[in-house]
């Protein structure tokens, strides 16, 4: 059985280490990038002697795999929200609205359109745009009887 040794390390940081007035923020998140770059030096610092086991390889690619499924699965989720936002703002169309203004106050009108623009629907409401949250509520427009053949002057 093969022992191992403990491992010490202490690291100093004296006042070159850094740009004066700033901060490290350490990153919490390893990403794809970081993921390679980490295979790559295991890769390079391997024992020509000692290569790394078949499983040990395959068990790092899986993950590998693991992290670009869950990548690409939260980009979609982020595309399906996006699309989810903008039917319901079209749903709010020709519907009438209350919006929360802040400060305890709130403003009414029809929903006349929807602004696309910017990276989530924003609900135009006279002059002005809401986003979807700031809704309360939702109320159906008042709908007017139809018209007559009589009074549109159509004949049938």
């Amino acid at each position: 059985m093969a022992t191992v040794s403990p491992v010490s390390s202490t690291t100093t940081s004296t006042s070159s280490d850094a740009l004066p007035g700033s901060t490290r923020v350490p990153q919490k998140v390893l990403g794809r990038d970081d993921f390679m770059k980490l295979l790559a030096v295991q890769f390079q610092m391997q024992d020509p002697m000692k290569p790394m086991e078949d499983t040990a390889f395959i068990a790092q690619t899986a993950q590998f795999t693991a992290l670009e499924q869950s990548t690409t699965m939260a980009n979609e989720l982020t595309q399906l929200r996006t699309d989810q936002q903008r039917v319901v703002a079209n749903s709010y169309l020709g519907h009438k609205v209350t919006v929360d203004l802040g400060d305890g106050k709130s403003a009414s009108g029809d929903v006349t359109a929807i602004d696309n623009s910017g990276t989530a629907p924003r609900l135009v409401v006279g002059d002005k745009s809401f986003s979807l949250s700031a809704v309360l509520r939702v109320e159906p427009s008042v709908v007017s009887a139809p018209m007559s053949a009589s009074q549109s002057g159509a004949k049938y």
